[in-house]
C-alpha cells in the first residue's frame, strides 16, 4: 500500500533537514512510539503501541536509515516491525524529502506499506485514515520542536495517544460503512 502525506513546518529547510535526520528526537514525534536502543548511526530499535478496533497490537521496530541526500534534502529509512505476541508484522520504506515554502518547508513523505497478520484484515479505508491521523499528529510534534520556545522553557514533547487515533479513524470507517448502507 503507498501513502502520501504533505505538511510545512514553520523552520527553514536546514532546520527541518536537521531534526528530520535526527532519529533518536523524530521517533517521540510518532504516537505510540518509543525509541528502545541506538545500536549505530544508522539503526535503531523502537516499540511502537496500536490500537485498532479491539485489537491492540505492540510491535517491535528495527529501522534503518537506508539513503540520505544531504544536497537534495531526501532520506529513506526502511522499518521492520514484529508484533510481540507473534500476530503478525509489517515493513515500511519511508522517503522523506524537504523544500522551502513561504518562509518554512513543505515535508513530503511517500511510505509503502506492506502488512500481515491481524492488523493485515483491517481495509485500506481504515489503514489511510489511521496513517492521516498518524502524520498529523508527527507534524504537530515537529512543528512543536520547531519553533521558537521562550529562553525559560524548553520544547515540550508529548507522546500522542494511539488509542484516540485508531478510535477515531475506527469511528470515520464505520460512518461511511453506515452511509453506504443507507445510500442503497
Amino acid at each position: 500500500m503507498r501513502l502520501e502525506n504533505s505538511f510545512e513546518v514553520p523552520a527553514s529547510p536546514e532546520q527541518a533537514w536537521r531534526l528530520l535526520v535526527d532519529i533518536p528526537r523524530v521517533v517521540p514525534c510518532m504516537p505510540g512510539a518509543e525509541l528502545t536502543e541506538t545500536i549505530d548511526d544508522s539503526n535503531w530499535k523502537a516499540k511502537l503501541g496500536v490500537k485498532l478496533g479491539p485489537i491492540s497490537l505492540t510491535f517491535g521496530v528495527d529501522v534503518s536509515r537506508e539513503e540520505v541526500d544531504e544536497a537534495e534534502r531526501r532520506a529513506v529509512l526502511s522499518a521492520r516491525a514484529r508484533e510481540l505476541r507473534g500476530r503478525g508484522g509489517g515493513s515500511a520504506r519511508i522517503e522523506s524529502s524537504l523544500a522551502p515554502l513561504n518562509g518554512g518547508t513543505r515535508v513530503d513523505l511517500v511510505t509503502d506499506l506492506t502488512l500481515s497478520g491481524a492488523v493485515a484484515q483491517y481495509g485500506r479505508g481504515i489503514v489511510e485514515d489511521v496513517s492521516l491521523r498518524l502524520v498529523g499528529s508527527f507534524a504537530d510534534c515537529l512543528r512543536a520542536q520547531l519553533t521558537p520556545q521562550p529562553l525559560e522553557a524548553g520544547p515540550q514533547v508529548k507522546p500522542v495517544p494511539a488509542l484516540r487515533l485508531g478510535l477515531a479513524a475506527l469511528g470515520r470507517s464505520i460512518g461511511r460503512f453506515v452511509r453506504r448502507l443507507a445510500g442503497r
